[in-house]
């Protein structure tokens, strides 16, 4: 666990860390604001290739082998991005640390899904969700720290952690692959990578004072376009192919569609905090400085309640915990939204809302998506549900910025945005209730006992 969670921590913090270098980057570079964006495109676009691919790479190859694959290429983007003379070498360490940590995650979850026992999963995916919050709450304070000794320390130091995970993962993960290896789906393969490099373009570039102007743009209408074309193309291919990237049937379980949907709608919910900031400058007149501030204790609300929550899985189902959790982010949307805004007030709701989404984003859908796929596509599924999360965020993104646009910006407009994601969870929350009730996720299990074996064909549930 502490391996799989410092890989997660590594990954998630570079996100995080990357913002207050930003503006030393750029002044070394001589990059402008558009530049500096694409470095985010850059991790985001390569990432959400990683994902599904390293995935697919721990279901056939072993967890220990795939670990280390995308330790390596975090590794090596981390150095490039240290060594780079110019935006495009930046823009490909970070498409290379980008495609290494989409693959750290899904792979963690698959290891606890297959090595740790029914009653602690819960609990051990928690812990992975907790991770995220922690990563928020240490990349900046490390950024400050290392920043004065230059950006490039902020990814220098990804190497050393780097070498310590690849030996542990030697050391500790293990080897298992099924010895019937299929031939590799490689039309998925290409098909997969077009269909999501043409979605993260068509979403990152909509331009929120303009959107439709943006959207009739040739090449957003040339990405939108091709995302309507190749999505069926994909199934087909995958329907045929001996060992698909992603199986048909697996998105088409009614409870792993309903978790990819509540995913997205959760990253998009997500995507709001990004503005919580500005919403906190605008409408109480704080500086930046204490506006970031103010948002610490929410992210540690979140970072304590994603492993009580998985801990709570072995008493409660997981629509339980999901409703549970998305009532208390509609509450939080709506108090944004709707009540006048104070420091008070402000932290509050960001209280309430990190500990709604830990109790949505955490264990509980990567529970349901365990449960319902079987053992030779754990870490497919679990790459499938990050994916969905990412799409959900670039999207929700796009739609905050376009909302507080058309309200005036400022104050009004922001909370104009908070009470359409207030409503938007509301609807999140009824799509919840047509998850399957279950049992606890170690209701059937003996205490201190092994994860049962799988069938080779199938597992419980997957309808």
């Amino acid at each position: 666990m502490p391996l799989l969670l410092l890989g997660v921590l590594m990954g998630a913090m570079d996100l995080a860390i990357v913002g207050p270098a930003l503006p030393a980057i750029k002044d070394d570079l001589g990059m402008d604001d558009r530049q500096a964006s694409m470095l985010f495109n850059a991790y985001v676009l390569l990432q959400m290739i990683g994902t599904p691919l390293l995935a697919k790479f721990s279901d056939r190859m072993g967890a220990r082998l795939a670990y280390v694959v995308g330790i390596v290429f975090f590794a090596v983007g981390s150095l490039v991005v240290v060594v780079a003379y110019s935006p495009a070498m930046l823009y490909v360490g970070r498409g290379l640390q980008g495609f290494g940590g989409g693959g750290i995650l899904p792979v963690a979850a698959a290891v606890i899904a297959t090595n740790v026992a029914p009653e602690k999963r819960g609990p051990a995916l928690g812990m992975l969700g907790a991770v995220f919050g922690l990563a928020f709450i240490l990349g900046p304070v490390l950024g400050g720290l290392l920043l004065p000794l230059g950006w490039h320390w902020l990814f220098l130091i990804n190497i050393p952690i780097s070498v310590v995970l690849a030996v542990g993962a030697f050391r500790l993960l293990p080897t298992v692959s099924h010895p019937e290896r299929l031939p590799l789906d490689v039309p998925g393969v290409g098909l997969l990578s077009v269909l999501l490099a043409a979605l993260v373009y068509g979403l990152s570039v909509l331009d929120v004072q303009d959107l439709a102007a943006s959207l009739t743009h040739w090449s957003t209408v040339l990405a939108i376009v091709l995302v309507i074309v190749l999505v069926p193309v994909f199934w087909v291919v995958e329907k045929r192919a001996a060992d698909p990237i992603v199986r048909p049937g697996l998105v088409a379980s009614r409870p792993i569609a309903l978790s990819a949907a509540i995913s997205a709608g959760a990253g998009l919910i997500q995507s709001g905090n990004g503005f919580f900031p500005i919403l906190a400058v605008t409408a109480i007149g704080v500086s930046e400085s204490v506006a970031a501030w103010m948002l610490l204790p929410g992210v540690v609300m979140a970072t304590i309640a994603a492993p009580l929550v998985g801990k709570l899985l072995n008493v409660y189902a997981a629509r339980s915990l999901i409703l549970v959790g998305m009532a208390l982010v509609v509450i939080s949307l709506l108090l944004y939204g709707l009540v006048p805004m104070s420091i008070p007030v402000f932290i509050i709701a960001g209280m309430i809302g990190g500990t709604g989404m830990a109790s949505v984003m955490g264990a509980p859908l990567r529970m349901v998506v365990l449960n319902h796929s079987t053992e030779r596509e754990r870490g497919a599924a679990q790459g499938l549900l990050s994916n969905f999360t990412s799409v959900g965020r670039l999207a929700g993104a796009a739609l905050v910025g376009a909302i507080a646009g058309s309200f005036g910006g400022g104050a009004r407009g922001y909370q104009a945005a908070y009470v359409a994601l207030g409503v938007f969870a509301i609807a999140l929350t009824l799509l919840a209730l047509l998850l399957k009730g279950g049992s606890p996720a170690g209701g059937g299990a003996r205490k201190g006992s092994a994860p049962a074996a799988q069938p080779a064909g199938g597992a419980r549930n997957i309808r």
